[in-house]
Protein backbone atom coordinates (compact mmCIF):
# COMPACT_ATOMS: atom_id res chain seq x y z
CA UNK A 1 0.00 0.00 0.00
CA UNK A 2 2.86 2.37 0.82
CA UNK A 3 4.47 1.66 -2.55
CA UNK A 4 1.20 2.45 -4.32
CA UNK A 5 1.01 5.77 -2.47
CA UNK A 6 4.57 6.61 -3.46
CA UNK A 7 3.87 5.71 -7.09
CA UNK A 8 0.87 8.05 -7.13
CA UNK A 9 2.96 10.82 -5.53
CA UNK A 10 5.59 10.56 -8.27
CA UNK A 11 3.00 10.88 -11.04
CA UNK A 12 0.55 13.67 -11.76
CA UNK A 13 1.54 16.90 -10.02
CA UNK A 14 4.15 15.44 -7.69
CA UNK A 15 6.78 18.02 -6.88
CA UNK A 16 4.65 20.96 -8.03
CA UNK A 17 4.08 23.33 -5.17
CA UNK A 18 0.53 24.43 -4.50
CA UNK A 19 0.13 28.20 -4.95
CA UNK A 20 -3.52 28.43 -3.82
CA UNK A 21 -4.54 27.83 -0.23
CA UNK A 22 -8.05 28.28 1.15
CA UNK A 23 -9.15 29.67 -2.20
CA UNK A 24 -6.56 32.46 -2.36
CA UNK A 25 -3.07 33.10 -3.67
CA UNK A 26 -0.55 33.69 -0.90
CA UNK A 27 1.08 37.06 -0.26
CA UNK A 28 4.49 35.62 -1.16
CA UNK A 29 5.18 33.31 -4.10
CA UNK A 30 8.56 31.60 -3.99
CA UNK A 31 9.67 30.55 -7.45
CA UNK A 32 12.55 28.28 -8.31
CA UNK A 33 12.74 28.46 -12.11
CA UNK A 34 15.53 25.90 -12.46
CA UNK A 35 14.28 22.53 -11.22
CA UNK A 36 16.91 19.99 -12.14
CA UNK A 37 16.45 19.24 -15.83
CA UNK A 38 13.46 21.56 -16.18
CA UNK A 39 12.65 25.25 -16.37
CA UNK A 40 9.45 26.04 -14.49
CA UNK A 41 7.26 29.15 -14.52
CA UNK A 42 3.92 30.16 -13.08
CA UNK A 43 1.26 32.43 -14.51
CA UNK A 44 -1.66 34.06 -12.76
CA UNK A 45 -4.77 34.97 -14.73
CA UNK A 46 -8.22 36.35 -14.19
CA UNK A 47 -11.35 36.97 -16.21
CA UNK A 48 -14.29 39.32 -16.37
CA UNK A 49 -16.57 38.66 -13.40
CA UNK A 50 -19.54 39.74 -15.55
CA UNK A 51 -19.29 36.61 -17.70
CA UNK A 52 -22.49 34.55 -17.33
CA UNK A 53 -21.02 31.21 -16.20
CA UNK A 54 -18.34 29.97 -13.85
CA UNK A 55 -17.05 27.71 -16.63
CA UNK A 56 -16.44 30.69 -18.91
CA UNK A 57 -14.72 32.66 -16.15
CA UNK A 58 -12.47 29.72 -15.25
CA UNK A 59 -11.64 28.90 -18.88
CA UNK A 60 -10.63 32.48 -19.67
CA UNK A 61 -8.66 32.78 -16.41
CA UNK A 62 -6.79 29.56 -17.24
CA UNK A 63 -6.01 30.74 -20.77
CA UNK A 64 -4.70 34.05 -19.38
CA UNK A 65 -2.57 32.22 -16.80
CA UNK A 66 -1.06 29.94 -19.47
CA UNK A 67 -0.14 32.93 -21.67
CA UNK A 68 1.44 34.70 -18.69
CA UNK A 69 3.43 31.59 -17.73
CA UNK A 70 4.63 31.23 -21.34
CA UNK A 71 5.78 34.86 -21.25
CA UNK A 72 7.66 34.16 -18.00
CA UNK A 73 9.29 31.07 -19.57
CA UNK A 74 10.36 33.12 -22.59
CA UNK A 75 11.91 35.75 -20.31
CA UNK A 76 13.83 33.06 -18.44
CA UNK A 77 15.02 31.33 -21.61
CA UNK A 78 16.21 34.63 -23.12
CA UNK A 79 18.50 35.10 -20.13
CA UNK A 80 20.18 31.70 -20.46
CA UNK A 81 23.82 31.73 -21.51
CA UNK A 82 24.82 29.46 -24.36
CA UNK A 83 28.20 27.83 -24.91
CA UNK A 84 30.55 30.59 -25.99
CA UNK A 85 29.09 33.13 -23.55
CA UNK A 86 26.27 34.44 -25.76
CA UNK A 87 22.79 34.77 -24.26
CA UNK A 88 19.76 33.30 -25.97
CA UNK A 89 18.40 36.84 -26.29
CA UNK A 90 21.45 37.92 -28.31
CA UNK A 91 21.30 34.77 -30.46
CA UNK A 92 17.62 35.42 -31.25
CA UNK A 93 18.53 38.83 -32.67
CA UNK A 94 20.53 37.23 -35.47
CA UNK A 95 18.66 33.99 -36.16
CA UNK A 96 14.94 34.12 -36.98
CA UNK A 97 14.81 30.33 -37.29
CA UNK A 98 16.07 30.03 -33.72
CA UNK A 99 13.39 32.44 -32.59
CA UNK A 100 10.68 30.29 -34.19
CA UNK A 101 12.06 27.15 -32.52
CA UNK A 102 12.19 28.83 -29.09
CA UNK A 103 8.60 30.02 -29.40
CA UNK A 104 7.49 26.54 -30.52
CA UNK A 105 9.23 24.96 -27.53
CA UNK A 106 7.57 27.37 -25.13
CA UNK A 107 4.12 26.82 -26.66
CA UNK A 108 4.72 23.11 -26.13
CA UNK A 109 5.59 23.45 -22.45
CA UNK A 110 3.80 21.00 -20.18
CA UNK A 111 1.02 22.31 -17.92
CA UNK A 112 1.99 20.70 -14.61
CA UNK A 113 -0.70 22.16 -12.40
CA UNK A 114 -3.82 24.30 -12.71
CA UNK A 115 -5.33 25.78 -9.56
CA UNK A 116 -8.40 27.99 -9.27
CA UNK A 117 -9.04 30.60 -6.62
CA UNK A 118 -12.40 31.15 -4.95
CA UNK A 119 -12.98 34.22 -7.18
CA UNK A 120 -12.38 32.10 -10.35
CA UNK A 121 -8.83 33.32 -10.88
CA UNK A 122 -6.25 30.77 -11.95
CA UNK A 123 -2.64 29.85 -11.25
CA UNK A 124 -0.87 27.63 -13.80
CA UNK A 125 2.53 26.00 -13.46
CA UNK A 126 4.35 25.23 -16.73
CA UNK A 127 7.44 23.07 -17.12
CA UNK A 128 9.86 22.82 -20.01
CA UNK A 129 12.56 20.12 -20.17
CA UNK A 130 15.96 21.78 -20.62
CA UNK A 131 17.24 18.99 -22.87
CA UNK A 132 14.22 19.30 -25.17
CA UNK A 133 14.78 23.04 -25.42
CA UNK A 134 18.47 22.53 -26.20
CA UNK A 135 17.62 19.94 -28.84
CA UNK A 136 14.97 22.12 -30.53
CA UNK A 137 17.33 25.09 -30.48
CA UNK A 138 20.31 23.04 -31.61
CA UNK A 139 22.48 24.49 -28.81
CA UNK A 140 23.83 23.62 -25.38
CA UNK A 141 23.32 25.75 -22.29
CA UNK A 142 26.21 26.55 -19.99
Amino acid sequence: MLLLGLAVAWGGCAGVESRVRSGAIGEVIDQKPDRGGFIEAIGIGGSDSALPSVTQRKALARDAAIVKAQYELLSMVKGVTLEGGVTVSRALETDSGLEARVHAAIRGAEVRKTEFTSDNGCVVTLRLPRNRLEKLMGVEFQ
